[in-house]
């Protein structure tokens, strides 16, 4: 698999907590408390993407799918994916105590080709009635990569005005 091409997709080589928040990269000092928990996570080396025994296959070749109903089960999301090409893994999150579905999982394909389809073609498509979102596999593909959780992530538009930039939906673009 080309781990460079995929690449390509991101606004960064590696991930910065204070600078993915910044409008232009330029920042020095944590704005706000998630920042802040970011970089102590990532300079604490606390979060390890690849310590996760549930997340197997290869991450080139595996996307992210968001923002699913609650009703939708792991056959309803395979036979979905399945008209993109060949489903060779498929992890629905569920909650760890009710074992209700989070509304979100992960799919695997047999290609990295099959991969960018679904990628393409399956961004606000609609699963059980809801429309969801695909988005590539970050955590095991960029470096200092953190989760939301903990504070990292790429962002969105915050309450206060601040402009936050990143994933699919908003990408960078310079103020005028």
């Amino acid at each position: 698999m080309s781990g460079r091409s995929i690449n390509s997709v991101f606004y960064a080589e590696t991930y910065h907590p204070i600078q993915a928040g910044s409008i232009d990269g330029t920042d020095t000092a944590p704005h706000d408390n998630a920042v802040y928990r970011a970089l102590l996570c990532s300079s604490a080396g606390l979060y390890d993407p690849f310590g996760d025994p549930k997340a197997i296959g290869d991450p080139y070749c595996t996307i992210f799918v968001g923002r699913l109903s609650h009703l939708t089960t792991e056959d309803t999301l395979r036979k979905a994916m399945s008209k993109y090409g060949k489903v060779k893994n498929l992890r629905l999150v569920r909650h760890i105590v009710t074992g209700a579905s989070r509304g979100y999982g992960f799919v695997e394909f047999e290609t990295e080709r099959e991969m960018r389809r679904a990628y393409k073609d399956a961004h606000h498509s609609y699963i059980d009635d809801s429309e969801v979102i695909v988005d590539y596999n970050r955590q095991q593909l960029m470096p200092g990569w953190i989760p939301r959780r903990l504070g990292g992530g790429l962002g969105g538009r915050k309450e206060s005005g601040q402009l936050r930039f990143g994933g699919r939906e908003r990408p960078f673009r310079a103020p005028l």
